[in-house]
Protein backbone atom coordinates (compact mmCIF):
# COMPACT_ATOMS: atom_id res chain seq x y z
CA UNK A 1 0.00 0.00 0.00
CA UNK A 2 1.01 3.60 -0.77
CA UNK A 3 2.56 6.00 2.02
CA UNK A 4 -0.40 7.95 3.51
CA UNK A 5 1.08 11.63 3.65
CA UNK A 6 -2.22 12.23 5.92
CA UNK A 7 0.50 13.34 8.15
CA UNK A 8 2.47 15.40 5.91
CA UNK A 9 2.09 18.74 6.39
CA UNK A 10 0.56 20.02 2.94
CA UNK A 11 0.04 23.76 2.19
CA UNK A 12 -4.14 24.63 2.64
CA UNK A 13 -5.58 25.68 -0.41
CA UNK A 14 -9.15 26.30 0.60
CA UNK A 15 -12.43 25.95 2.49
CA UNK A 16 -15.59 25.41 1.57
CA UNK A 17 -18.82 24.69 3.19
CA UNK A 18 -22.86 24.25 3.21
CA UNK A 19 -25.70 24.37 5.25
CA UNK A 20 -27.57 20.79 4.97
CA UNK A 21 -30.88 20.22 6.69
CA UNK A 22 -30.41 17.00 8.04
CA UNK A 23 -28.76 14.70 10.22
CA UNK A 24 -25.26 13.32 10.25
CA UNK A 25 -26.10 10.21 9.93
CA UNK A 26 -27.76 10.68 6.43
CA UNK A 27 -25.29 13.52 5.36
CA UNK A 28 -22.77 10.74 5.44
CA UNK A 29 -24.47 8.49 3.36
CA UNK A 30 -24.94 10.92 0.92
CA UNK A 31 -21.82 12.66 0.92
CA UNK A 32 -20.58 8.82 0.10
CA UNK A 33 -22.94 8.29 -2.58
CA UNK A 34 -21.99 11.62 -4.38
CA UNK A 35 -18.19 10.73 -4.19
CA UNK A 36 -19.00 7.44 -5.38
CA UNK A 37 -20.78 8.71 -8.07
CA UNK A 38 -18.72 11.73 -9.39
CA UNK A 39 -15.43 10.16 -8.94
CA UNK A 40 -15.93 6.72 -9.94
CA UNK A 41 -16.00 7.34 -13.96
CA UNK A 42 -12.58 9.16 -13.32
CA UNK A 43 -10.43 6.00 -14.22
CA UNK A 44 -8.97 7.09 -17.49
CA UNK A 45 -8.70 10.61 -16.37
CA UNK A 46 -6.48 9.17 -13.05
CA UNK A 47 -4.42 7.19 -15.61
CA UNK A 48 -3.63 9.63 -17.80
CA UNK A 49 -2.32 12.26 -14.84
CA UNK A 50 -0.18 9.26 -13.19
CA UNK A 51 -2.54 9.40 -10.42
CA UNK A 52 -2.33 6.52 -7.34
CA UNK A 53 -4.74 5.22 -6.86
CA UNK A 54 -5.91 5.08 -10.46
CA UNK A 55 -8.92 3.09 -9.85
CA UNK A 56 -12.01 2.45 -7.74
CA UNK A 57 -12.45 -0.36 -4.95
CA UNK A 58 -15.86 -2.49 -5.74
CA UNK A 59 -17.17 -0.68 -3.02
CA UNK A 60 -17.10 2.48 -1.46
CA UNK A 61 -18.74 3.76 1.88
CA UNK A 62 -15.88 5.73 3.22
CA UNK A 63 -14.19 3.28 4.95
CA UNK A 64 -9.94 3.34 5.75
CA UNK A 65 -8.52 1.93 2.44
CA UNK A 66 -11.35 2.52 -0.40
CA UNK A 67 -10.16 4.15 -3.11
CA UNK A 68 -11.70 5.92 -5.89
CA UNK A 69 -9.84 7.08 -9.30
CA UNK A 70 -7.17 9.57 -7.81
CA UNK A 71 -8.42 9.16 -3.79
CA UNK A 72 -7.81 6.85 -1.17
CA UNK A 73 -9.70 6.99 1.81
CA UNK A 74 -6.82 7.47 4.78
CA UNK A 75 -9.43 8.72 8.03
CA UNK A 76 -12.74 8.25 8.46
CA UNK A 77 -14.41 8.73 11.60
CA UNK A 78 -18.64 8.34 10.42
CA UNK A 79 -20.70 11.02 10.13
CA UNK A 80 -18.20 13.23 11.75
CA UNK A 81 -15.20 13.45 9.18
CA UNK A 82 -13.75 11.71 6.13
CA UNK A 83 -10.01 12.51 4.71
CA UNK A 84 -9.55 11.44 1.36
CA UNK A 85 -5.74 11.42 0.26
CA UNK A 86 -4.14 11.12 -3.48
CA UNK A 87 -1.11 12.06 -5.76
CA UNK A 88 -0.11 12.45 -9.45
CA UNK A 89 2.59 13.38 -11.08
CA UNK A 90 1.80 17.23 -10.88
CA UNK A 91 0.55 16.93 -6.80
CA UNK A 92 -0.10 15.34 -3.78
CA UNK A 93 -3.44 16.67 -2.09
CA UNK A 94 -5.48 15.75 0.47
CA UNK A 95 -9.64 16.38 0.80
CA UNK A 96 -10.82 16.34 4.23
CA UNK A 97 -14.95 16.33 4.81
CA UNK A 98 -16.05 17.59 7.73
CA UNK A 99 -19.29 16.96 9.13
CA UNK A 100 -21.46 19.64 11.51
CA UNK A 101 -24.32 19.90 12.67
CA UNK A 102 -26.63 21.49 9.83
CA UNK A 103 -23.19 22.45 8.10
CA UNK A 104 -20.89 20.39 5.57
CA UNK A 105 -17.14 21.67 4.66
CA UNK A 106 -14.61 20.39 2.33
CA UNK A 107 -11.11 21.29 3.00
CA UNK A 108 -8.10 21.26 0.55
CA UNK A 109 -4.35 20.90 1.02
CA UNK A 110 -2.01 20.53 -1.46
CA UNK A 111 1.95 20.53 -2.91
CA UNK A 112 2.38 21.61 -6.40
CA UNK A 113 6.20 20.75 -6.50
CA UNK A 114 8.50 21.52 -9.61
CA UNK A 115 7.79 23.58 -12.75
CA UNK A 116 4.93 21.40 -13.97
CA UNK A 117 3.28 21.21 -10.65
CA UNK A 118 3.06 25.17 -10.32
CA UNK A 119 1.92 25.28 -14.04
CA UNK A 120 -0.94 22.50 -12.73
CA UNK A 121 -2.00 24.26 -9.96
CA UNK A 122 -2.35 27.68 -12.37
CA UNK A 123 -4.65 25.54 -13.77
CA UNK A 124 -6.75 24.24 -11.68
CA UNK A 125 -6.71 26.16 -8.60
CA UNK A 126 -5.69 29.87 -9.79
CA UNK A 127 -8.80 29.32 -12.78
CA UNK A 128 -11.50 28.84 -10.05
CA UNK A 129 -12.04 25.20 -10.99
CA UNK A 130 -10.82 23.63 -8.00
CA UNK A 131 -13.27 25.57 -6.21
CA UNK A 132 -16.45 25.35 -8.91
CA UNK A 133 -16.14 21.38 -8.56
CA UNK A 134 -16.05 21.92 -4.66
CA UNK A 135 -18.87 23.72 -4.42
CA UNK A 136 -20.65 21.49 -6.49
CA UNK A 137 -19.69 18.55 -4.77
CA UNK A 138 -21.16 20.04 -1.61
CA UNK A 139 -24.26 21.42 -3.35
CA UNK A 140 -24.99 17.70 -5.10
CA UNK A 141 -24.59 16.10 -0.88
CA UNK A 142 -26.92 18.84 0.52
CA UNK A 143 -29.47 17.91 -2.38
CA UNK A 144 -28.99 14.55 -2.05
CA UNK A 145 -29.98 14.52 2.02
Amino acid sequence: MERSFYMEQLPYIDEHGTDVAAPRDRVWVALNAVLRGELSGGTSFARVLGAEPSAATASFDGRPGQTLPGFRVVAADPQRMLVLEGRHRFSRYRLTFILEDQRLRAQTHAAFPGLRGRLYRAAVIGTGGHRLVTRRLLRQVARRV
